[in-house]
């Protein structure tokens, strides 16, 4: 039996370590695809179509959602950014766990397309740990980094409607967590609607003596 793939959709707080947490997962098992956005930007030095990004023009994006080919999109400093459909459902359908690493709002849109995704929030052990994370990261000034923990107010307000926590502390053993979750997610009678079906059916044929 084939299996199709599950759909995670990993938010976090900045500083929470999704990102470190979600490259780690691909590196360290084979049956993960981390979703490739598509944005009406123009490409950066480096960047190559299909790898960072698809990169398409606004009219092309704008065509998608008016077609339903987009599972959620946001504008941001004059750019459309979104997730196009098509590559998330191929890459599912070839038995990939496909991550999506997007904030609450968007996270709540695809669980009202996608009922059956896994919605996973990243945390820190502990609100003054996010705060070194951030501030040992070197990159931001003091006001950012402000910014950042009220924002991080803002979103601890909906992490109940997430599926499962994960708590990264330890990197590597966040990891075997986070992959023991998906493992027994596969297991799930959400998650095996056909397997059922044809065990139903034999069971049918078998018990009228076919």
């Amino acid at each position: 039996m084939k299996r199709k793939g599950i759909l995670l959709v990993v938010s976090g707080f900045s500083g929470a370590g999704k990102g470190t947490l979600m490259k780690k997962l691909v590196e360290s098992y084979d049956n993960y695809a981390l979703s490739i956005s598509m944005t009406t930007r123009k490409p950066r030095a480096g960047e190559e179509d299909g790898k960072a990004y698809f990169f398409v023009e606004e009219s092309t994006f704008l065509k998608k959602i008016e077609e339903e080919k987009v599972i959620e999109y946001a504008q941001y400093c004059g750019n459309y950014y979104g997730t196009p459909k098509e590559y998330v459902e191929e890459m599912l359908a070839n038995g990939k766990d496909v991550i999506l690493e997007i904030e609450i709002q968007g996270a709540l849109k695809v669980k009202e397309k996608y009922p059956d995704a896994l919605l996973l929030f990243v945390m820190p052990p502990s609100a003054a740990e996010l705060k070194s994370r951030l501030v040992g990261r070197g990159t931001e000034t003091e006001e950012v980094i402000d910014q950042r923990m009220a924002r991080a107010v803002e979103e601890a307000e909906g992490i109940e409607y997430y599926d499962y926590i994960i708590v990264n502390d330890v990197l590597e053993n966040c990891v075997k967590e986070l992959h023991s979750i998906v493992s027994t997610a596969h297991n799930t009678p959400e998650n095996n609607q056909e397997f059922i079906k044809n065990i139903r059916e034999e069971l049918k044929s078998l018990s009228k003596g076919e």
